[in-house]
């Protein structure tokens, strides 16, 4: 059935199974085959180079080679397009090896080696860009400046939002607006195409970790690219000559995440409004990092956003210390990096999925980060309650903490 004008938790349910009653199935199918069958020569021969070059199977000659094409992979690629209102999605397998194409995508093909990445950025981002890695010179800036930074040589704007970890929003469209001609990328990681659809809003990539929300559950690691037709093309010629592509098993379980996830990042979203609230009253924390919490001018969640999400960030008094008596004394909360599944994590993102930036861009070491899960908000909030209270036979800080301190203290 088309799921065109459908509601997204219809969408979440239905898209990507166009083909299952052909099939004869109910669920959805795993094709777990490495490599497939030849009818002959030529045919096979014309498969494959159309899927290396970036298109898809000819119907004649087959898939040839998994890392070329997945009959499984391609279903949760429609899927994810349809949510995100896109002509098409690329699935890799890892948000980094996603990251990683687009760029490279973007750079090699138009003989552009320049890119501007709007700061806050997920550590991994921020530190693949600032790495040289990729052979490409990047100019860090604040939203504002990204027209001042476009060069003739720039080949892509790199932006998050809402950002990883201190949830700044960033204005989709004013970026875009700024950027020309030059195409914007969107990490949508944090707001899911439930909540933000930015190539409705003028971008040409939509990016997602899938290994959070998309998938929920914390046991599939995957990245994904919502984007026009012609930009899959050059993602996927990137793919398959690097061999980035998602293994099936993730790309059926990131399909099977998709139909819960409408009614997951709503629930969320509830428990974190009134985390957030509880936050932002007690006295040990400074200042709560959430969208909407502080108010905001530009009403992005109005005309960006049809919601806040469920991530949620505080600075807190005491800097480095706190935040190490708090990570270490929660019960209920994992402390644990990554984010989006059923269960609430908290992490320090200073110490961990931002220790590779810059220190003039990394996140304070008072700052802690939130995802909030399935569990019943007031049990989250009585954990966090007991955890903000000071221990006075707390371990010694390891040393390693003391030079974040430090950091820390120099910052405030």
């Amino acid at each position: 059935m088309s799921t065109l004008g459908l509601r997204p938790d219809s969408v979440a349910v239905h898209s990507g199974r166009e083909d299952l009653k052909e099939l004869g199935v109910h669920a959805l199918p795993i094709d777990l085959s490495s490599t497939n069958p030849l009818p002959d020569i030529e045919s096979g021969g014309d498969s494959y180079e159309s899927m290396a070059t970036g298109g898809y199977p000819v119907p004649e000659g087959g898939s040839v080679y998994s890392r070329l094409w997945n009959p499984t992979v391609a279903r949760f690629e429609t899927a994810l397009a349809e949510l995100e209102h896109a002509s098409t999605a690329v699935a890799f397998s890892s948000g980094m090896a996603a990251m990683t194409a687009a760029v490279l995508a973007s750079t090699a093909f138009s003989q552009r080696r320049h890119v501007v990445a709007v700061r806050p950025l997920y550590g991994g981002t921020d530190h693949l860009l600032d790495s040289g890695l990729l052979g490409v010179e990047v100019t860090f800036c604040d939203e504002q400046d990204v027209a001042r930074s476009i060069r003739p040589d720039t080949a892509l704007v790199i932006l998050e939002t809402p950002a990883n970890p201190t949830l700044d929003l960033v204005d989709i469209r004013g970026v875009v607006a700024q950027a020309g001609d030059v195409p914007v990328l969107v990490d949508n990681t944090f707001a899911t195409p439930i909540l933000q659809n930015p190539v409705t809003l003028g971008a040409a990539m939509s990016l997602h970790s899938a290994t959070k929300y998309l998938g929920g559950h914390g046991d599939v690691t995957a990245g994904v690219i919502a984007c026009g037709e012609e930009t899959a093309s050059a993602l996927r010629r990137v793919r398959a000559v690097t061999g980035g592509l998602l293994h099936p098993m993730g790309a059926y379980l990131l399909h099977r995440g998709l139909t819960t996830l409408p009614i997951r990042v709503r629930a969320q979203q509830a428990s974190a409004r009134q985390v957030a609230g509880w936050l932002a009253g007690h006295p040990a924390v400074k200042r709560v990092h959430y969208p909407g919490s502080e108010g905001d001018p530009r009403s992005l969640l109005q005309h960006q956003m049809r919601g806040s999400g469920a991530m949620v960030a505080a600075t807190l008094r005491g800097g480095y210390d706190a935040a190490h008596r708090l990570t270490t004394s929660v019960d209920l909360f994992t402390h644990a990096v990554s984010l989006g599944g059923v269960d609430s994590l908290v992490q320090h993102p200073a110490a961990l999925t931002h220790r590779p930036v810059a220190p003039e861009a990394r996140p304070s070491a008072s700052l802690v980060r939130f995802s909030i899960g399935l569990e019943d908000p007031e049990d989250l909030i009585a954990d966090l309650d007991r955890a903000l209270v000071s221990h006075p036979g707390q371990q010694a800080l390891r040393s390693a903490g003391s030079g974040l301190r430090e950091a820390a203290d120099r910052r405030a």
